[in-house]
């Protein structure tokens, strides 16, 4: 059990009164302290329902967001994740800058060792766009080129 020092700044998870952001919101991200920063491990998040909007037409753009990390000292709350994705609801940008966005937020809410989000977009007109980014200390850059790799191979 966490001690309510731990708990200390998560404002968010159990609070029924919640508002959804209806604006890009990067300071709804809420961080705690990883008990285990000595193991090596993967985090994964799963959003099958992002919604941007297309900074041109306007039109909503649907996709699959998937964020993995590495955790160092802090780790992202998943409610506060929730509401910051869902943030995005009325942004208009393109597909590859919500996905680097994402990732920059998060880095600087948590300085992972290693982070990768990819989107994986509903196609519009005949073309799914599915961005990565990916990003890693300086212990991670073998992880970092590999991941890199291994996604652009995918895509083929």
């Amino acid at each position: 059990m966490r001690s309510d020092n731990e708990l200390d700044g998560i404002t968010l998870l159990g609070d029924t009164r919640v508002k959804y952001p209806d604006q890009y919101s990067p300071e709804v991200l809420e961080a705690f302290v990883n008990k285990h920063p000595g193991n090596e491990y993967l985090v994964t998040f799963t959003c099958p329902e992002f919604t941007s909007l297309c900074p041109k037409t306007g039109q909503p753009d649907f996709a699959t967001i998937l964020i993995s990390y590495i955790p160092r000292e802090r780790m992202v709350e998943s409610k506060s994740l929730k509401l910051y994705l869902f943030s995005f609801r009325n942004h208009g940008d393109f597909h590859e800058d919500c996905v680097n966005i994402i990732m920059k937020d998060l880095i600087r809410l948590m300085d992972p060792k290693y982070i990768e989000v990819k989107g994986i977009f509903t196609p519009r007109g005949g073309i799914a766009i599915h961005p990565f980014a990916n990003w890693g200390d300086a212990d991670h850059q073998e992880m970092v080129k590999a991941r890199m790799l291994a996604a652009m191979c995918k895509e083929i």
